[in-house]
């Protein structure tokens, strides 16, 4: 299968929530330079689509680079992205890190995925500081936030999910995640409907067994057939867990 090189147009309805939440949440300021930390799914690779789209159009001027942290898991290969971003001629950045074999020397109570997360989040924090990035965007999605609403509220007892828009520890980059208002279903058809080169299987470490956020996900599913709007209404429930929204009029529909 070959992929085009151009840049596919998002969905309206992927232009709208997005460009509901960089609104809300004040995600994207002039002359940021945002870094999307790609990682080779349908999500990361739906969201590059969609920044560049806004890079072109939006009415704030902002760069827009990516970058892709490859962990030397066995099965998961990458690489083939350094071939497509090169195309879309958007700077890209491919760092490699023995995360796997690290794990297995120091990792003690954390799971690999976190493990794994913790890890490549540092590498993200210092590629955007050496090349002068300080925004990173990260492509989670509503889907994501509530299967993690739900394990906190159930396995930790806290009442916890990602938020939208945050500074890190170090206070000198910000953390975006321009798809709260996304539905997983909806960058799965993006990115079926475009081609578009996923890695597929991008965590296999993660994947190779069943896992809590396996059966949330099933359990939110059924819920979901039960009531269409259940990602809408727990989307309100969350809110004031995803951080402080600037405009506070507008709501995902």
């Amino acid at each position: 299968m070959t992929h085009s090189p151009q840049l596919a147009p998002p969905a309206k309805i992927l232009l709208r929530h997005v460009g509901r939440a960089i609104a809300d949440y004040a995600m994207i300021q002039e002359q940021d330079r945002v870094l999307l930390g790609l990682s080779g799914g349908k999500d990361s690779l739906s969201l590059l689509h969609i920044l560049a789209h806004l890079q072109r159009y939006a009415p704030i001027r902002f760069e827009l680079g990516a970058l892709t942290v490859d962990p030397q898991i066995q099965g998961f290969d990458p690489s083939p992205l350094k071939h497509y971003l090169a195309a879309l001629n958007i700077p890209y950045f491919y760092e490699s890190q023995a995360i796997m074999e690290q794990a297995q020397q120091h990792m003690q109570r954390d799971s690999f995925c976190a493990y794994c997360a913790r890890m490549k989040r540092g590498i993200m924090y210092k590629t955007a500081r050496e090349q002068g990035y300080n925004v990173l965007a990260l492509a989670q999605h509503l889907d994501d936030l509530t299967e993690s609403f739900f394990m906190s509220a159930l396995y930790e007892g806290r009442l916890h999910t990602m938020k939208a828009h945050y500074t890190n520890d170090a206070g000198d980059v910000r953390v975006i995640r321009p798809l709260v208002y996304v539905r997983e279903r909806q960058t799965h058809d993006f990115a079926n409907k475009n081609q578009l080169p996923v890695i597929m299987d991008n965590c296999p470490a993660c994947f190779s067994a069943p896992t809590r956020r396996d059966h949330i996900k099933n359990l939110l599913a059924q819920e979901e057939k039960e009531s269409q709007h259940v990602f809408k209404t727990l989307l309100n429930t969350m809110r004031p867990l995803m951080g402080e929204r600037v405009n506070k009029k507008n709501a995902a529909r």
